[in-house]
């Protein structure tokens, strides 16, 4: 089960909590009903529309109106803190709340008791208030712009009013800004950066660019940013690695932006139809990839350690390297298990499993 949690920018709005449902544009959670315009509502129309292609039940969304003067924030945070540990979320997205280091970190608290994490992903004011607060390294992604990137780049800015001058909001500087971001441990364990092109990155660098199908008018829709962490919220909630999960949503996000033929005038409730159909083609162009690639390979998910381990014995040093992540023997323990078992009881990354065996056959080869 995966949450949303915001604000709208309407005074009157009460605090409200429940599956969100997308009735004739608009959100509406508990008899409530919000607009889909930007922002959390449009967040949360995008995972809904993202949902219906992938199977998954309604969002579990928190909602509360404020206009930028933080009483809605303050009583969204402090029911928080009281009530989102008794739930079992997978995948909780937050997205914009007046940033408060205090009652952040009070939350993340709650969090971090609880039985089994959620995966946690961060927008917007809340993503301002992890790293105001030193605490980016606990969420799974944080999906800033590229203004947003210069001010996790900057390890003195308390703000992002006050990011410094000189780390400047250009596109062409965004590798550099993601590596001074880890650099300073101010970034997400990963981070989609959403722009003209869409950077896909980990501590490591950047691991993939998205930059097709391009619409010019799309940079000029308010609203499209929000939907691609709503996709990507959607994805995650399906346990899919985080890496593959972001560059499926920005794939998606520009596919439904071209299937939509925006203008100037469009709005996102015009793109939001077509999230789904572009979901579904996105992944299949990925499964179809990825079983190619696997074709290729000498080392399929199908075979069990003992078959690897008897056409290539010096593969056993892998193995012995994977023990430590796990906390026992591999071989001992997994022996006659198939590759993708032992990926998925470990919860070990496959991808990344049968590429250190398959380069450990191309250093001994």
């Amino acid at each position: 089960m995966h949450a949303i949690v915001g604000t709208v920018p309407l005074e009157d709005f009460p605090l409200v909590f429940g599956e969100a449902s997308l009735i004739d544009n608009e959100i509406c959670i508990q008899g409530y009903r919000v607009p889909v315009n930007r922002g959390t509502p449009a967040l949360l129309a995008a995972t809904i529309k993202a949902g219906e292609s992938l199977g998954l039940p309604a969002p579990y969304a928190y909602l509360v109106g404020d206009i930028g003067r933080g009483e809605g924030s303050r009583r969204l945070y402090e029911y928080l803190t009281v009530h989102i540990g008794k739930c079992g979320f997978d995948t909780i997205a937050f997205h914009y709340l007046q940033p408060d280091v205090n009652l952040h970190n009070r939350v993340l608290a709650t969090l971090g008791a609880m039985e089994r994490r959620p995966r946690l992903i961060a927008d917007a004011g809340f993503m301002y208030a992890a790293k105001m607060s030193g605490q980016s390294f606990h969420y799974d992604l944080f999906t800033p712009d590229v203004g947003e990137l210069a001010f996790l780049a900057d390890e003195e800015a308390p703000h992002p009013f006050y990011t410094r001058g000189f780390i400047l909001h250009e596109e062409n500087r965004v590798p550099e800004l993601i590596e001074r971001s880890y650099a300073h441990n101010n970034a997400a364990r990963h981070l989609l950066v959403k722009g003209e092109r869409d950077y896909i990155a980990n501590e490591k660098g950047v691991q993939d660019i998205i930059d097709h199908p391009v619409e010019v008018a799309m940079e000029a829709i308010g609203g499209t940013g929000d939907t691609v962490t709503g996709i990507v919220a959607a994805l995650i909630s399906t346990s899919m690695e985080v890496i593959k999960a972001a560059g499926i949503a920005a794939r998606a996000n520009r596919l439904a932006g071209h299937y939509a033929k925006p203008t100037a005038a469009t709005q996102v409730m015009e793109i939001l139809p077509h999230i789904p159909r572009s979901l579904e083609e996105v992944m299949y162009e990925k499964r179809k990839g990825d079983a190619l690639t696997r074709r290729d390979r000498s080392i399929s998910p199908e075979m069990t350690v003992l078959d690897v381990l008897n056409r290539y014995r010096h593969t056993e040093a892998v193995f012995r390297r994977y023990d430590d992540k796990v906390g026992e023997c591999i071989c001992c323990n997994a022996l006659f298990e198939p590759l993708e078992h032992l990926a998925e009881h470990y919860g070990l990354n496959l991808d990344e499993l049968l590429t250190e065996l398959e380069e450990s056959i191309m250093v001994r080869t």
